[in-house]
């Protein structure tokens, strides 16, 4: 039950003494009917609020992060989950006591994304430094525009960028961080067609050739979005072939490239993958760089998930030739644990091309007269106007645990993937789609019902019933997450994701237990 003299009462703005006492304390003053003395919250509620909520996150959240007897999920229909949470917005605020349980049923009904035995997406686990870095920036609540406003965040962000720069092999380059990868591939792609037309700025699509880009069969759907956003056109995207490992044809890329000049289109961009969503495979980048480079192309590698694989020196080879891009897509917060959203696009071009493809120079931000070197107000780069530090938690992790730390991180996932596939080899029922190159394993599992039937389209579409009900029997009992897709042709199968350093090899071991436990009887 809820204490009506809680200090929720104040912390909501319900003041706690009437508007009559009010009135009488010296200075006060009405103003269209407000009262206008002093604050109308009460911090010292407000800080016991937030002292018992952290308090709730530390034992709820922090210390089961790597508890495997906790469940993953626990799982509600939408309308039920509707009603536990009371999610209704009242005209009078609510006690602490029941806003603090709101907090606990939030962390009980969410995805426990730090759980070891989540697998489901390209992001899992939890870094507590990069958690801190969260915990100060959400209490700061900064914006990252101006020196003046954000002067620790911006450095940190130039920190970084410089240091990712040098990873991607360039000697000089520029770079911003976005909400988001899908967000980054819009910025390279509208960059690349700046730099192609840079009057479009100005005097907008009318009168501009038909532009046409490239991009692999398995690229990120954000590139479509994009081409569709800028007005580009979704049939200006020319889808390229992949092999059978889902990488880009260079060959096919010359064809088309050719075609579109026979048609008198004006191609001006190749956006590579670098870790495909499903298959996590890795284009050839060199061989691609070398079309772009005969036929004057910008060439965009979208690294979002395969970009961290540059920390390792022992798999950085996967992305050869990445420092011939003019532009990469790169997401620590997948692979390294950065923590969602920590997104950069970086930038070949030095010579302030981010800026003169976005700025629109707002006085009341950005004028050239202030007291201090105004190059460190980066914030006219973007397109966003307020913009979360979200280097910084990637930067306090990276202090934290080095570079080694990072490159432990990458080794060691693509080594309990190695683990895995080694382990499907050996099991009946298991079925490899293809030889993984990085931390994707996707696999069929075939029940005992299926195995010994005659390979043809009754089987296959059997089997592709399979996966959707391992996963509703997973999700229900809250013993772990794993995805599944259909994808080009293929039936339903899991795709597996190591990501997580609290993922340990009994992990990986539990998973193929569980599946053939949850379809036993299928």
């Amino acid at each position: 039950m809820c204490s009506r003299n809680t200090p929720g009462e104040c912390l909501l703005g319900k003041v706690g003494v009437c508007r009559q006492e009010m009135l009488q304390k010296k200075n006060a003053v009405l103003v269209d009917g407000v009262i206008l003395n002093g604050p109308i919250m009460d911090s010292k509620a407000g800080e016991k609020f937030v002292e018992e909520a952290c308090k709730i996150i530390m034992e709820e959240v922090v210390q089961k992060a790597d508890d495997v007897t906790e469940k993953v999920c626990e799982w509600q229909a939408p309308e039920k989950l509707k009603q536990i949470l009371d999610l209704e917005m009242r005209d009078t605020g609510e006690c602490h006591e029941k806003i603090l349980q709101l907090c606990r049923d939030v962390i009980k009904y969410s995805v426990k994304t730090n759980h070891p035995r989540f697998f489901n997406q390209l992001y899992a686990g939890i870094d507590h430094y990069s958690l801190v870095a969260r915990f100060i920036t959400e209490a700061l609540n900064p914006s990252v525009y101006t020196y003046e406003v954000s002067p620790v965040f911006l450095l940190v962000e130039e920190a970084v960028i410089k240091k990712m720069i040098e990873f991607i092999g360039w000697e000089e380059g520029d770079g911003i961080f976005n909400p988001g990868g899908s967000v980054s591939n819009m910025y390279a792609m509208n960059l690349a067609r700046y730099k192609f037309c840079p009057e479009i700025k100005e005097k907008g699509l009318s009168g501009l050739p038909r532009l046409v880009l490239f991009a692999s069969e398995e690229c990120h759907y954000s590139m479509k979005k994009a081409a569709s956003f800028l007005g580009i056109g979704t049939e200006n995207v020319y889808f390229i072939k992949t092999d059978e490992r889902g990488k880009m044809i260079p060959e096919e890329l010359e064809k088309q490239v050719q075609r579109a000049r026979k048609e008198g289109s004006a191609p001006f961009l190749v956006c590579a993958t670098a870790g495909t969503t499903v298959l996590g495979a890795f284009d050839p980048l060199d061989k691609i760089a070398d079309i772009c480079e005969k036929h004057g192309l910008w060439l965009h590698v979208d690294a979002s998930w395969g970009g961290s694989a540059l920390i390792s020196r022992k798999h950085r080879r996967l992305l050869y030739g990445i420092q011939r891009a003019d532009s990469v897509a790169w997401n620590p917060h997948k692979m390294l644990l950065a923590g969602i959203q920590c997104c950069a696009l970086l930038v070949k071009d030095n010579s302030g091309l981010l800026k003169k493809c976005y700025s629109a120079e707002a006085a009341y931000l950005f004028q050239q007269d202030k007291f201090y070197d105004v190059s460190y107000d980066t914030g006219d780069k973007s397109i966003q106007c307020s913009r979360r530090p979200d280097a910084f938690k990637f930067w306090l992790m990276w202090k934290a645990v080095g570079t080694t730390g990072l490159e432990e991180r990458v080794n060691r996932a693509l080594a309990l993937a190695r683990y895995l596939v080694e382990e499907i080899r050996k099991r009946e029922g298991f079925q490899l789609l293809l030889e993984p190159e990085y931390a994707n394993v996707c696999f069929w599992y075939i029940p005992p019902s299926l195995r010994k039937m005659e390979d043809g389209p009754e089987f296959w579409q059997k089997l592709h019933q399979v996966a959707p009900i391992i996963k509703e029997r997973m999700m229900k009992k809250g013993s772990m997450m794993l995805g599944y897709q259909p994808h080009r042709g293929k039936v339903n199968f899991f795709r597996q994701v190591v990501i997580s350093p609290q993922v340990s090899r009994e992990d990986m071991d539990f998973l193929l237990d569980e599946i053939e436990l949850l379809a036993k009887d299928l």
